[in-house]
Parts: structure tokens; sequence; C-alpha cells
């Protein structure tokens, strides 16, 4: 009769604490944003977002240093986001398939997907993740600008208006960052490869820019105040220009229109990623 034999080869059970679902969540965070810019991983893929975000705080140089010359600002906080939102969209489409599209192709998601940490905890730390990662590129630039407006104004007065006008460019690098990561995440959560899904995210942004022009062109009065709800950029633009003012589409009497689909936007974006994470890797 065939006999077996256990050996005792020396594995030992873990006798650690259990750190839990909301510590895997957290970490889960950090790392994606570490690896939205690149950090622990090699030159190569640091170049591409740190080069966009380099190319930011350039423009965000040259403007400071225009307005110390002209005694007054070129550009406004709020209207900052909107002049480098191609930066942005290069941004989006190295960091979104960094954030996820390695792990489909890898096939590692049975692994994050077991116990503690769940579909949507990883779907939501990696979109923290790159909207915070958006949301610096932008506002470093945005302080950039305040320290050098600080600097160009006079009295304790004249710096508390700065800093009331560096607010809603905060605000307004927010809602960029919200709709391009939420958008650029989703995309690329439906393709393993990074040069596929990075070349997807930038043409969802530039694709449908042409649109609003021709809507513009063919349609009529109403037509145009609306066809600017055909782009996501120009979405966000529109809330802008309602909100704060920002240089843009004219958008009146049809702000809170804008402001509505930015939502409606953000929540189709939200759900969609969920539900694809709940059907990928079964």
């Amino acid at each position: 009769m065939p006999s077996g034999v256990i050996h005792d080869i020396g594995y030992q059970r873990y006798t650690g604490p259990r750190l839990g679902r909301g510590y895997a969540s957290r970490s889960l965070y950090l790392h994606g944003l570490r690896t939205a810019f690149g950090l622990g991983r090699s030159a190569k893929a640091k170049i591409f977002p740190w080069a966009t975000a380099g190319l930011a705080v350039v423009v965000a140089t040259v403007l400071t240093a225009i307005r110390a010359q002209a005694g007054r600002p070129l550009v406004s906080y709020a209207d900052f986001p909107s002049m480098i939102a191609l930066l942005t969209t290069l941004f989006c489409a190295a960091a979104a398939p960094e954030l996820v599209s390695r792990d489909l192709r890898g096939g590692v998601l049975p692994l994050y997907f077991s116990r503690p940490l769940r579909r949507s905890d990883y779907a939501l730390a990696k979109l923290g993740a790159l909207v915070t990662a958006v949301w610096l590129m932008l506002a470093g630039p945005l302080v950039l600008m305040l320290v050098g407006g600080v600097f160009s104004v006079h009295g304790a007065g004249a710096v508390g208006k700065e800093i009331v006008h560096f607010l809603p460019g905060l605000a307004q690098a927010a809602f960029y960052a919200a709709v391009y990561g939420s958008l650029s995440l989703l995309v690329a959560s439906l393709a393993g490869r990074r040069a596929v899904a990075a070349a997807v995210v930038v043409a969802v942004f530039i694709v449908t820019t042409p649109i609003v022009g021709v809507i513009a062109v063919i349609g009529g009065p109403t037509a145009q105040k609306l066809a600017f709800l055909a782009s996501p950029t120009t979405v966000v633009q529109g809330v802008g220009t309602w909100l704060f003012g920002v240089a843009g589409p004219e958008v009146r009497p049809y702000g809170p229109v804008y402001g509505l689909a930015m939502v409606v936007l953000l929540a189709a974006c939200l759900l969609l990623l969920l539900a694809r994470y709940r059907r990928v890797a079964r």
C-alpha cells in the first residue's frame, strides 16, 4: 500500500496584527499616488509625469514674471487650469494606465481582491490617487503664482484679496482633477495595454472638442450655448464661467445645466468604474 509522510519544513502561521481593510485601502491609495508621479519606479516612469508637471510650473513662472513687470495679472488663478488643459490631459494619459492597466495585464487583480480588500475599495483607492495627483499637478503652479502675487502687492488688505482670488483657482483645479481623473481612469480600466489606454484617454478629450464647434455652427442661439456640453473639457470650463467668471464659453443662463452635467458625468464615471471592477477577474 502507498504511504505518505508529512514533513515539517518550518512554515509558521502569521501571529502579528491584522491591520484590516482600511489600512489596505490607504496603502493602495498612497501607493497609487506615488505611482502617478513615478516615485519608487524607474527613471523612465518618471519622465512623462514630471515633464508635464514641470511644463505647468514653467507656464506659471512665466505668468508670474510677466505680472511682476506689468503690475497686474495676465491670467487669473481660476483661468490657469483651463490654460494648461492639454498638459492635464497628457498627465492623465500617462498616469491612469500606470495605475490600472498594468494590473490588468499582469493578472494580479485576484491577489488584490482577496480579503480584506474589496473590489470597490480597489477602484476608489485608484480613483482617489489619480484625482489627488492631478489636483497636485494643478495646485502646485497655482501656489507659485500666489507667492509671486503676494510679493507684487502691498499691504495686508491687498494680500487678503490675493488669497480670496486664489481660492476659486483651487476650486477650479479640483473640478478639472475630478472630471479628468474619473474619465481617464474609467477609460484606462478597459484596456490592458498601457499604450492603447493612453491613446484612448487622449482621444476622449481631443476628439470631442471639434464636436462642440460643429454643434455651435449648425445650431441656433440656444444650441450654441449648450454645445459645450459635448466635451468634458468645455463642461468644466462652462462650470468655471458660471461660478468664477472664467474666460470661456458664454453659458448664461444655462450655468446650472453645466453644473448638473458635471455632476452627472462624475456619477456616471464612478458607477461605471465600480461596475467594471465587479466583473473583472472573476
